[in-house]
């Protein structure tokens, strides 16, 4: 099997692979080795994957979601992440 998998980094954003065990990549991602934007946003959590029997069809999925909104990566997960406004100190 062929997985294409969505992590949530540390930092709340979100990175999105390839793998053939998504559980074993994100061991690999969480030890430093998997990619370099997830390296330095650690520790990472599999927030979604999806299987296929083919590397060609995974690969060419990987490639539609990695083009997605961070809110439509977001509606996929089903989970929705509160906005946070950014550069303001205080009461959030």
């Amino acid at each position: 099997m062929h997985f294409v998998y969505i992590v949530r980094c540390a930092d709340g954003t979100l990175y999105t692979g390839y793998a053939r065990d998504p559980n074993a990549r994100v061991k690999v991602h969480n030890a430093g080795r998997g990619a370099r934007y997830t390296s330095g946003r650690r520790p990472v959590q599999l927030m979604y994957s999806e299987s296929f029997e083919s590397v060609g069809d995974a690969l060419r999925r990987e490639r539609v979601l990695k083009r997605r909104s961070r809110a439509q990566k977001e509606a996929l997960i089903g989970r929705r992440v509160p906005y946070k406004r950014r550069g303001r100190s205080g009461s959030n």
